[in-house]
């Protein structure tokens, strides 16, 4: 008897949705100059600007769960642009803080509104944006985002199979 699944396996799932939509928002925001990931920067700093913070390019980080040097690329890509501005922490002279310019605010609002009707219809399925069933949604996506992931919990072939097992016998 096979242990192989029926149908398409949760991973595989949701690495075909996440290639779905990154491809998607790539192609929306590209008119206005951005990619993806710009987006996710220009619109996390959009966000946290209104709430008053200048985040610093670690913080962005740890927000976005990008790597924190592809946000520094990312920035300075951005400042390139015109869109972001970098500046030295004057307490922590190692951090950058960043904050969006007056263009790149102009920028963000767009990319927000651009990205929010295309969330509306790739979530048509389960109701739009305020659909209960997009809220189911969100809220196991988050379940499974709170799951830490880390060195310590790699996982080796067959792992499962080997738990009774004594160490001579693996080797």
């Amino acid at each position: 008897m096979s242990n192989a699944p029926k149908g398409p396996t949760p991973g595989f799932l949701v690495w075909r949705l996440s290639l779905k939509w990154r491809v998607a928002v790539d192609r929306a925001v590209a008119p206005l100059g951005l990619t993806h990931a710009k987006y996710s920067l220009v619109s996390s700093l959009y966000g946290m600007q209104l709430a008053g913070r200048r985040p610093s390019q670690r913080e962005l980080a740890d927000h976005t769960g990008l790597e924190p040097l592809y946000v520094s690329k990312l920035a300075r890509s951005l400042e390139s642009d015109g869109l972001v501005e970098r500046v030295r922490d004057e307490v922590d002279t190692r951090a950058v803080r960043l904050a969006l310019t007056e263009r790149g605010t102009g920028t963000a609002q767009q990319a927000v509104e651009v990205v929010r009707r295309l969330h509306e219809e790739l979530l048509e399925p389960l109701g739009g944006l305020s659909g209960e069933r997009t809220g189911a949604f969100v809220a196991e996506l988050t379940a499974l985002l709170d799951v830490p992931i880390g060195i310590d919990n790699a996982y080796e072939p067959n792992a499962s199979n080997t738990s009774n097992v004594s160490h001579e016998e693996k080797s």
